[in-house]
């Protein structure tokens, strides 16, 4: 499975004992692939500095990523546009789209208008959403 990770899900995830610290280690487990274009770790990167006040917390974060196995880096060609509310969640679309990963995991509500676009299709899913699906994945 290929997800595209909004920075709203990321900040959350990278905390031990958050609720949503297995998605975390299910990465660490390559349990999913992760694709990230140089634009979606330059926002990690001042996001996560911002959120928790240590630049090295952001940059031990990004080496995790950044030398996974199961870390797609992505370079999309074409600038679909599909979010007007919020021109900067494009990207992650744009790196969705180029990797044809399964879904886009967000809490950002931005990214709704995606359910009323047929080409190409988009599946958008919660932080909590991905985690149940980690869940039945595994069980399966």
């Amino acid at each position: 499975m290929k997800i595209v990770l909004d920075t709203n899900c990321l900040t959350p995830i990278v905390i031990p004992n958050s609720y949503c610290w297995d998605v975390w280690q299910a990465f660490i487990r390559g349990e999913y692939t992760l694709c990230v274009s140089t634009e979606i770790l330059m926002e990690y990167r001042e996001i996560l500095e911002q959120q928790y006040h240590s630049p090295e917390f952001a940059e031990m974060v990004l080496n995790v990523i950044t030398n996974a196995e199961n870390v797609e880096l992505i370079s999309p060609a074409f600038r679909f546009g599909l979010i007007d509310a919020d021109p900067d969640d494009n990207k992650f679309v744009d790196c969705a789209i180029t990797a044809n990963a399964t879904y886009i995991v967000s809490n950002d509500k931005h990214f709704d208008v995606l359910k009323q676009i047929d080409y190409p299709p988009i599946d958008v899913c919660t932080l909590r959403e991905f985690k149940n699906l980690l869940v039945f994945h595994m069980a399966r």
